[in-house]
C-alpha cells in the first residue's frame, strides 16, 4: 500500500522566491532564511518522495471572489505556475499524479468531506515557493505533486480540528491505495503575520513557537485554537496555520502518544514582515 512517511511545514513567502529568482540569497537581509532550509534540501535529497501532496493556498489566480471552494484538490497531469502580475517564477512546471489524486478524492468524499475536484489551473507561490525551499532550483521537480487548496482567504474559513480530521481522512486514503508508493504531505503558508491595517507588520514569535511545540507534541490541542485566536495573536493571515493542520493530521501517531520524530526545526524573523516557520516530521 502507499504510505505517508514524513511531513514538511514551511511559510510560503512571496517575496522568497523573488529572491531565490533574482539571486538575493546571499544578501545579509536573505541568507539566515536560506541557511534554515540547507539541511532541509540535503534531507529532501536522501529522503526523495514518490509523490508530494502539497497543502496551500491560493492566492487570487486560480480561484477569484467569484469562486471560493474552502477545500480543492487538483487532479490534473500538470500544473503551470502562475503569473500572479509580474510573469511566472522561472521554475519548472508541476507534474500531478492523476491516479492518486482521484483515489484520495473518492476516499475523502465518502469519508463526509466536501472537496471540491479540479482539472486545470496554474499553481501560484504558495506552491512553488515551498517547492524552491525544499529542492532549489531544478530543471524539474523531483516527483510529482498533488496540489491541494484551502480557502484561508476569505471567511467564512474551515477550522482547525476540520483540517486536521481532513488530515486523518487523507492519511486513511493514502493507505487505501493499492499502489506502493511513498507519500510526503507537506502543510505550508503562516506564521504570524498581517499584511494591512493599523496591525500590519505584526509578528509574535511567542505565538509562533508555541504552536510548533503544540504541532509536535499536542496537536490535539493546537486543533482546538479558535479562529479569533489566531487573528488576535498571529494577524488577520496567521489563520494560514489551520493549513498546517491538514499535514499533522496525516501524520501517525504511534501507541502511548508518541508523536513523529523531528528531523529539523527552524524559525526566523522576519522575512518581508513575515515570521517564518519550519518544520519536518518524520514517522516513526
Amino acid at each position: 500500500m502507499a504510505r505517508i512517511t514524513a511531513s514538511v511545514y514551511t511559510s510560503h513567502v512571496p517575496a522568497i522566491g523573488a529572491a531565490l529568482d533574482l539571486g538575493k540569497t546571499q544578501e545579509p537581509y536573505w541568507q539566515p532564511v536560506f541557511a534554515g532550509y540547507d539541511f532541509s534540501k540535503q534531507w529532501m535529497k536522501a529522503n526523495k518522495p514518490d509523490v508530494i501532496f502539497l497543502v496551500f493556498n491560493d492566492h487570487a489566480t486560480a480561484f477569484s471572489l467569484d469562486m471560493i471552494p474552502t477545500f480543492a484538490i487538483g487532479t490534473a497531469a500538470e500544473f503551470q505556475p502562475a503569473d500572479e502580475g509580474w510573469g511566472p517564477r522561472p521554475v519548472p512546471k508541476v507534474m500531478g499524479h492523476p491516479d492518486l489524486a482521484s483515489h484520495i478524492a473518492q476516499s475523502v468524499i465518502q469519508q463526509d468531506f466536501d472537496l471540491t475536484i479540479v482539472n486545470k489551473m496554474d499553481v501560484d507561490h504558495g506552491l512553488t515557493v515551498p517547492l524552491s525551499l525544499m529542492c532549489g532550483q531544478p530543471q524539474a521537480w523531483p516527483c510529482p505533486v498533488i496540489p491541494f487548496a484551502v480557502n484561508v482567504v476569505q471567511y467564512p474559513v474551515p477550522s482547525g480540528q476540520r483540517c486536521y480530521n481532513l488530515g486523518k481522512a487523507i492519511r486513511k486514503a493514502v493507505e487505501a491505495y493499492d499502489e506502493d508508493l511513498n507519500v510526503q504531505i507537506w502543510g505550508t503558508g503562516g506564521m504570524s503575520h498581517q499584511l494591512q491595517g493599523p496591525r500590519a507588520g505584526l509578528i509574535n514569535q511567542a505565538f509562533d513557537n508555541a504552536f510548533l511545540d503544540q504541532l509536535v507534541s499536542d496537536p490535539d490541542a493546537a486543533a482546538r485554537i479558535p479562529h479569533i485566536d489566531y487573528v488576535r495573536e498571529a494577524g488577520s493571515e496567521g489563520i494560514e496555520l489551520v493549513m498546517w493542520l491538514i499535514a499533522r493530521g496525516a501524520m501517525a501517531d504511534v501507541a502511548g502518544g508518541k508523536p513523529p520524530r523531528v528531523a529539523h526545526r527552524f524559525y526566523h524573523v522576519p522575512a518581508s514582515n513575515t515570521a517564518v516557520g519550519h518544520l519536518i516530521l518524520e514517522n516513526v
